[in-house]
């Protein structure tokens, strides 16, 4: 028996459940995995609240953990006992001390704190296919990005900066407003204090940007449509305020926009791009290129904790749990 966060009904952070679970040895093409660290994303809180739909109930959450192998099924050839592996997938489940994990999912990590990667690579593989696939950063181009000292948002800065553009970040807090600086924003809106869509009329001379992030949705949708210039690109790829009013076709067509909603679960990548990007995502983080936040570590038996805290916007950067205790 092992400890994992089990979820019976869909709700708020109380529904986080922290129990026994009997994991059994890994089948053919399977390994058995005694987790590290484990990373928090806020798709992990749209499945817990039902804004996407989990596959069934009672699931154990999270997308994403780096590990030590501790058993292999049979026809497993690439991997071995001792070794440290990140694991993800399309299916939850790693929110639990030990589990059983499909081998195909596992990728043997060099020497590199384990922390880091449960902390960057779900955030970092986001934000290299919002710069790089669903809208192609350019230098010379103003892009927008909202929640910027978050987890994907912190990433994203960083990406788009390197890549040439001139970077506008939202923010609530002046100490996220320092942060942001730090991951290469260079303009920082504090939207608790000033319209956004004015100072980003301000910042551009009235032009507008190329592209805006948006994954706060339903309180930043229409105006993040409204600091676009025409022919601008308006990517939605979260909700954390809420899912925005739909959006008429005619509001697109006064200046010519384009609206995506992409998700890395749906945009049929095959293995190989994914580990393309993967090892992408690991590279600019070895060489220092992308600074990784980990500005909070919970037990993970006080994952309806981060969830609160994280859902609360008491949090920067990223999220990991601990399977054991953590010092405060």
């Amino acid at each position: 028996m092992v400890k994992a966060i089990r979820v019976y009904e869909l709700g708020g952070p109380e529904v986080l459940k922290w129990e026994d679970v009997e994991i059994g040895d890994p089948k053919e093409g399977e390994i058995r995995v005694k987790n590290k660290a484990i990373g928090v994303n806020f798709i992990d809180i749209y499945f817990r609240t039902g804004v996407y739909s989990v596959p069934q109930i009672p699931y154990t959450p999270g997308m994403e953990a780096v590990g030590v192998v501790t058993a292999i099924g049979s026809g497993v050839c690439d991997l071995k006992i001792g070794d440290v592996v990140y694991h993800s997938g399309s299916t939850m489940g790693t929110y639990t001390e030990e589990q059983i994990v499909v081998a195909d999912k596992a990728m043997p990590l060099p020497p590199i704190d384990p922390l880091m990667v449960a902390s960057v690579m779900v955030k970092g593989l986001t934000a290299r296919f919002l710069v790089r696939t669903w809208f192609k950063v350019e230098q010379g181009h103003k892009v927008v990005v909202h929640a910027a000292a978050g987890g994907v948002g912190s990433v994203l800065c960083q990406w788009a900066n390197m890549l040439g553009a001139t970077v506008i970040g939202t923010v609530s807090t002046k100490e996220k407003a320092l942060q942001a600086k730090e991951d290469g924003c260079h303009h920082v809106i504090l939207y608790k204090q000033e319209d956004f869509v004015t100072r980003v009329a301000e910042i551009t001379s009235g032009e507008g940007v190329d592209v805006v992030f948006d994954s706060v949705g339903k309180d930043t949708f229409q105006g993040s449509l409204a600091c676009l210039k025409p022919r601008g690109y308006m990517v939605s790829y979260g909700q954390s305020s809420g899912t925005p009013d739909p959006v008429s076709l005619s509001a697109l067509a006064t200046k010519s926009l384009f609206l995506t909603r992409p998700s890395v679960r749906t945009s049929g990548f095959s293995k190989d791009e994914m580990r393309e990007a993967m090892q992408e995502v690991l590279a600019n983080v070895a060489s220092g290129a992308l600074r990784v936040r980990v500005n909070h570590t919970y037990s993970l038996s006080q994952a309806a904790q981060a969830h609160a805290d994280m859902a609360g916007r008491k949090t920067s950067g990223s999220i990991v749990l601990i399977p054991g205790e953590v010092e405060q």
